[in-house]
């Protein structure tokens, strides 16, 4: 079945969506700095969290879709929404018509995800991550091999950095790996949760031309939160920016731009609109330390 066809070019449907945290808030670092800060209660217990607030969007077949917002402004967890490990309190999460509370098994089958807290077998190599992966995944083992050859040389591994245990790999390095481990299944919808964190300038071009190579050839959409306004503009076709868990603009680039006025020196960037419609910074990768 065209799943794209059947359902109309959309890929991806969210609507009224709302996710809050009790007083514990989850596990993430940014989850519990956000809920020290909640105001308390008269019981001494923090406040309902609301990360997801009231959010519609629709995600068109083949589309690069962004999603931009500071640091605990929802985006990881509309990510997780839409990947079934979270389920909404209010509001209907759709994956090619597929309701990701009603259908998870289906819809997992469908999608793929990467984040920056990707886990592995550390002792292993990125061949042996990789064919583990793609057995779970129902790949025989002589098309996994293949394929995680294929993936990992395209990303820019090389043969002997592909055979390398993955502790002595860099963080970057690491990070590749995890893209490729998504890309092995083919998937329809891919999640791409901050996927350049951690690389240098060149892994950066060498991923999002992958990324660009994916939804062309094999017909993939794709969701990204990232940091770098660069690559948000330079990739996708249209950009949510997410502020407070509420969507506050979601257009084409060039059609945010349009959404503030014209400075002396020329056309707004995507930055400047960033940060007119939230009042925030994007922490930059170099100011984030590690806990």
């Amino acid at each position: 079945m065209n799943a794209e066809m059947t359902f109309n070019g959309t890929a991806l449907s969210i609507q009224h969506v709302t996710k809050a945290f009790g007083s514990n808030g989850g596990s993430s670092v940014l989850s519990r700095l956000r809920h020290r800060t909640a105001k308390a209660n008269g019981n001494g217990k923090s406040e309902r969290v609301i990360a997801v607030n009231d959010v519609s969007l629709d995600v068109r077949s083949k589309e690069i879709f962004g999603i931009l917002g500071p640091n605990g402004s929802g985006k990881s967890t509309l990510i997780r929404l839409m990947t079934t490990l979270l389920v909404p309190d209010a509001g209907q999460v759709q994956v090619f018509g597929l309701d990701v509370t009603r259908h998870e098994m289906e819809v997992k089958r469908l999608i793929n995800r990467v984040s920056v807290e990707a886990a592995f077998f550390k002792k292993l190599s990125s061949v042996e991550n990789l064919l583990y992966a793609g057995r779970l995944y129902g790949l025989s083992g002589q098309e996994a091999r293949r394929q995680t050859f294929e993936i990992l040389r395209r990303l820019g591994l090389k043969d002997k950095e592909i055979l390398e245990p993955l502790e002595d790999m860099s963080r970057g390095m690491q990070q590749k790996v995890a893209i490729a481990r998504a890309f092995l299944t083919r998937p329809i919808l891919l999640l791409l949760d901050e996927p350049t964190t951690g690389l240098d300038p060149r892994s950066k071009r060498e991923v999002q031309a992958f990324v660009r190579e994916l939804r062309e050839v094999h017909d993939a959409t794709i969701v990204l939160t990232t940091h770098d306004m660069y690559e948000a503009e330079a990739l996708c076709d249209r950009i949510a920016i997410l502020d407070d868990g509420r969507i506050v603009a979601l257009d084409t680039p060039a059609g945010l731009k349009k959404l503030i006025p014209r400075h002396d020196s020329g056309e707004p960037t995507l930055e400047d609109v960033f940060m007119t419609l939230t009042g925030k910074e994007l922490i930059k990768e170099e100011d984030v330390v590690t806990i």
